[in-house]
């Protein structure tokens, strides 16, 4: 059978990296399943991004307070054990369509970005806390834990 890719968001990459989240399980579990399912795991360089700036903002700015160092191993977890999906002119352009087409403003303009790369990379699934940011996107499965 072959792999089947999906996206995993930012905030299940983030529990998959904290142990001590209290998600932590659930997310463990979600994507493993997935994985048996000869699902493939994903991500794309926005992911790590948003990631490092989560685990490096101040804990007293809803961040974790991680060194740079700290950080950079939970990145590497993460470059370990999912598929990197390149960025490109393709998904820049791609992006850009979704913002007109669906009118999308503010913040919303992060998932338009994680819709467009999986477009171009024809990944059909993410893996997400946050189905309803994706809920525009009719020919995508958000998929919640």
């Amino acid at each position: 059978m072959a792999s089947e890719p999906f996206l995993v968001d930012t905030n299940i990459l983030i529990r998959w990296v904290q142990h001590d989240d209290l998600s932590y399980p659930i997310v463990r579990s979600a994507v493993k399943q997935l994985m048996r399912s000869s699902s493939a795991p994903c991500y794309v360089s926005q992911n790590l991004g948003e990631l490092w700036n989560v685990l490096t903002r101040p804990a007293n700015r809803n961040g974790y307070g991680l060194t740079p160092e700290q950080a950079e191993v939970q990145a590497r977890d993460i470059e370990d054990a999912f598929l990197l999906l390149p960025d490109s002119l393709a998904v820049h352009q791609e992006w850009r369509r979704l913002l007109i087409d669906h009118r999308v403003s503010g913040v919303q303009a992060h998932e338009a970005r994680l819709v467009a790369a999986m477009h171009i990379h024809r990944v059909r699934r993410i893996l997400t806390f946050n189905t309803r940011d994706f809920e525009r996107y009719t020919d995508i499965e958000a998929i919640h834990p």
